[in-house]
């Protein structure tokens, strides 16, 4: 039997204790009616001792590996010694045939049905033959041949009953297992699946803060040292855009180790940190931005401002780094249905059906998905481009 066969077994026979009552039960009162019968003392001693070894050679033997662990060799072996034993004992006493409401139990859940109805029809038939053949007489196995048949009818109607119960309780236990298994299997795959979804959420963290930091600091020290030489105000004023430019990312890059939401919303709205974004677009790259909004902006939820901030973010640097516009336009409309950003820039534009390779654009749909958004563009060679971001509150 393999592990998960034993697993499902012994799971399926928790509750046996209720069986082993009603051995020791029935095993008592047939003790005490073969003690008080009138054959015999040595007769009534010998059958006594046979229902005993009966008892421990269950309580040994049987109980664990005929039926807890369900091995086929041992319940022949069980069911074999515990049928000579019975015969013994009923050999010396007659009344210790009350013993088969035990025993028929007993051989029904040790093995399988088709092998277990013949040994009780043979249990239920031999005792009259044995009381005949020791007293010579086959009068009184006549006489109880009712009884024996009503005794037997019984019996195959108990044994059938109870190989559906302990069928069943395999099955549940067989459920029980598959389902433990499969919730397992479950929480296997929602932890892989979350691993790979923070490194998503990680991956564009860092794309739309800490590179988009960089890139502006190493386009804004590209500028000074282009003017070195010749107006030394433009390169202090370079320089310490990228210094604040630093500090942001500096800033960010703590939050991130922190797994805090976006540092620019920590002391400011959206709507604030929106504009800071589009003041700092004008003042690095020399471009005309105008900044509006619209509505309400108080209220919503964290995850819906960090995926419009980064959307943003990633809008102002496209437009820095691939537009080659003179102007752009920043909207947020807030209603009572949602919130939508619109960035609108004069530049060469593309073709959306085939935009360039990387993160940005994929990164920003994604974001908005988890949210239940929408990100839409549209642009044409030479056109400019207009990026919507909508959520829904």
């Amino acid at each position: 039997m393999t592990e998960r066969r034993r697993g499902e077994a012994e799971a399926s026979t928790t509750n046996y204790w209720t069986w082993d009552v009603y051995f020791a039960i029935g095993f008592v009162f047939v003790t005490v009616v073969v003690l008080l019968s009138p054959a015999s003392l040595s007769d009534r001693f010998a059958s006594v001792v046979a229902m005993a070894a009966i008892a421990l050679f269950y309580a040994v033997y049987g109980r664990r590996h005929a039926i807890l662990r369900e091995n086929r060799k041992h319940a022949a072996v069980f069911a074999a010694g515990a049928t000579v034993l019975f015969l013994t004992a009923v050999w010396f006493v007659g009344n210790s045939t009350f013993l088969l409401f035990v025993m028929c139990p007993l051989i029904f859940i040790a093995l399988p049905l088709p092998v277990a109805a013949p040994l009780v029809v043979l249990l239920n038939v031999v005792p009259p033959l044995l009381s005949g053949m020791r007293f010579g007489s086959m009068h009184g196995w006549l006489g109880q041949l009712p009884t024996s048949f009503l005794g037997l009818s019984l019996s195959l109607l108990i044994g059938t009953y109870v190989h559906r119960v302990v069928a069943q309780s395999h099955e549940r236990a067989a459920l029980i297992t598959e389902l433990e298994a499969s919730r397992a299997e479950v929480a296997a795959l929602s932890h892989e699946a979350g691993v790979a979804q923070e490194r998503t959420r990680l991956a564009g963290e860092i794309h739309d803060t800490l590179a988009q930091g960089f890139t502006s600091i190493v386009t804004l020290v590209q500028a000074a040292e282009s003017e070195v030489d010749r107006d030394s105000a433009k390169v202090r004023h370079a320089l310490d855009l990228a210094a604040r430019t630093a500090r942001e990312n500096l800033a960010e890059a703590r939050a991130l180790v922190a797994a805090l939401r976006p540092s620019a919303l920590d002391e400011a709205t959206l709507t604030e940190a929106v504009q800071r974004l589009a003041d700092r677009l004008g003042a690095e790259a020399g471009i005309e931005v105008a900044f509006h909004t619209e509505g309400d902006a108080s209220g919503l939820p964290t995850g819906v401002e960090v995926v419009l901030l980064r959307a943003a973010q990633e809008a102002m640097a496209n437009v820095r780094r691939h537009s080659g516009a003179t102007s752009v336009t920043v909207d947020i409309r807030h209603t009572p249905l949602g919130v939508t950003l619109v960035v609108t820039d004069d530049g060469t534009g593309f073709d959306p059906a085939s935009p360039a390779g990387g993160y940005g654009l994929r990164g920003m749909r994604a974001r908005a998905e988890q949210v239940a958004g929408t990100v839409t563009v549209h642009s044409a060679p030479g056109a400019g481009t207009t990026l919507t971001v909508e959520v829904p509150t």
